[in-house]
């Protein structure tokens, strides 16, 4: 058994990754790392016709949260102090959710 945790994404995170200030809707705000994207490209092919969109997103570990994000949270890349609120969380099936975002505030 892989333990995707401990042998793939640490190690991803150990290079890729950036500190986050995350700060939970409900509770104290607490340190992660993750990997950030401003500007995912996104390809929607409802009714068949591809529509591209570009958003913000941070790869991290499901481990680092004591609860699970959630929608309306927020986080700030401490490198460009920018805050963002999640407006979609999608876990992976080996232990990272990408969390979609919405630019808050600089």
């Amino acid at each position: 058994m892989i333990d995707w945790d401990k042998n793939v994404l640490a190690p991803l995170e150990n290079v890729f990754g950036e500190p986050v200030q995350y700060l939970p809707a409900v509770g104290a705000a607490f340190s992660i790392t993750g990997i950030f994207a401003e500007a995912y490209k996104e390809v929607d092919l409802a009714g068949g016709m591809g529509v591209t969109t570009v958003t913000p997103v941070v790869g991290v570990r499901l481990s680092q949260f004591p609860n699970l994000p959630t929608q309306g949270d927020q986080l700030t890349i401490l490198r460009t102090t920018s805050t963002y609120v999640v407006k979609e969380v999608r876990p992976d099936s080996h232990g990272s959710v990408l969390l979609m975002l919405n630019y808050l505030s600089p």
